[in-house]
């Protein structure tokens, strides 16, 4: 057999059959662009909506000699052999290449179970057996979905993009497939000191690698430095990923990053991550949000200039993100302003990493028990009832 794809777009393909097995392969054609046309004296669900919807043209009747005139390729499924048996000699008399459902055995052309990932495709045959051919496809169409095999390209394309990706908290199982999609395509990686780092052992040796973390107190990258770093090496034709730990638009400058790319025409995807806000108090057990206990949540930046009062009187559960060296002030100044001192807290370190700690004490006492158990960033605070239901869980490896 010799594999080869077809660009159908604008000629013309005839369809033979209306049921289920013709409107699967009726579809993708139309998707391709292709001219289909539908011979049937009647159409199954889908290709009714099909023609309905102006994509296929249909002639409601049996087939009759004539009608694969122009065609150049053909799909006959009626399930009547002596039908699909008259429309395969016709196409073979015309030197058209004719797909039969009901018997690869006697057909000239063959449909393959196809992956696509974006404009990667991979097409699979398995001797014959559709079931074996769909359990690869499967099989492949994970792998590329995942990032598993290698979707970056050799040959590039010259059109630079920058993706922004929420690598999650930290744990490699926590990004998305689409971010995995899209770092396995790189060309240029600008990374975070929180996204998932253990990633970037599995890319291309000449994939360059930008570190522009942050620790707190310094910032040896500045937000308008980074800004231009993804400008660049997109206008470079590069595709480029900043991998951030939690998600991009939670507390992450995502936006000031996507507004400089739009700002020089830069085309730039967000893809959401797992915000540590939520991941990193349920790696301690703890749910923002439980029946009973807290029906909503606040995220804060755990730095100075809050209002204090309105936060001390919110209803739910209050997350603090980045304010572990701050701690002593927020709970005095939530205190101050009418918080209940023995409102559960607990401080989460290194949620889903190798390090990760759960200290807990009533507001009163959280910054003093942090302290002495020497609680240390990246770390997020949880203030509410739910922090009384902390627990040491075990973390996947």
């Amino acid at each position: 057999m010799y594999p080869l794809q077809l660009d159908v777009a604008g000629r013309r393909v005839v369809v033979v059959g209306g049921g289920p097995v013709a409107a699967r392969r009726t579809a993708p054609l139309a998707d391709a662009g292709a001219e289909v046309h539908v011979v049937a004296p009647y159409l199954c669900e889908p290709l009714a909506e099909l023609v309905g919807a102006g994509r296929v043209t249909w002639s409601p009747r049996d087939y009759t000699a004539g009608d694969l005139d122009g065609a150049w390729l053909v799909h006959t499924a009626t399930g009547d052999p002596t039908v699909d048996d008259a429309v395969a000699a016709a196409a073979d008399a015309q030197r058209t290449w004719c797909v039969r459902a009901d018997d690869a055995a006697r057909s000239s052309a063959w449909t393959p179970a196809v992956a696509r990932v974006g404009d990667v495709l991979v097409a699979v045959t398995a001797g014959g057996d559709p079931r074996r051919a769909v359990r690869l496809r499967n099989a492949v169409q994970t792998a590329l979905e995942t990032g598993e095999l290698p979707l970056r390209r050799t040959r590039p394309d010259g059109r630079g993009r920058v993706a922004l990706v929420g690598g999650g908290p930290g744990h490699t199982g926590l990004i998305t497939t689409r971010g995995r999609q899209l770092l396995a395509a790189a060309d240029v990686v600008v990374v975070d000191r929180l996204g998932p780092r253990a990633l970037l052992a599995e890319l291309d040796d000449d994939v360059e690698v930008i570190d522009v973390g942050k620790t707190p107190g310094h910032h040896p990258v500045p937000q308008d430095e980074i800004n231009r770093i993804l400008v660049e090496h997109a206008q470079a034709g590069k595709q480029v990923v900043r991998l951030k730990g939690g998600d991009p638009f939670v507390l992450g400058r995502g936006g000031e990053e996507v507004a400089a790319c739009r700002a020089a025409g830069v085309p730039v995807e967000v893809v959401p991550g797992v915000t540590s806000a939520v991941a990193v108090p349920a790696a301690a057990g703890i749910p923002v949000t439980h029946r009973g206990l807290a029906k909503q949540f606040t995220v804060v930046s755990g730095h100075e200039g809050l209002d204090w009062a309105h936060l001390a009187g919110t209803e739910g559960t209050l997350v603090f993100l980045m304010g572990v060296s701050l701690l002593a002030d927020t709970a005095a100044q939530l205190v101050a302003h009418g918080m209940d001192p023995d409102t559960p807290a607990a401080v989460v370190e290194d949620g889903f990493g190798p390090g990760q700690r759960v200290t807990t004490a009533p507001l009163s006492g959280i910054a003093r028990a942090a302290a002495e158990a020497g609680a240390q960033p990246p770390a997020v605070i949880v203030v509410g009832d739910v922090a009384a239901l902390a627990t040491t869980l075990v973390t996947a490896d």
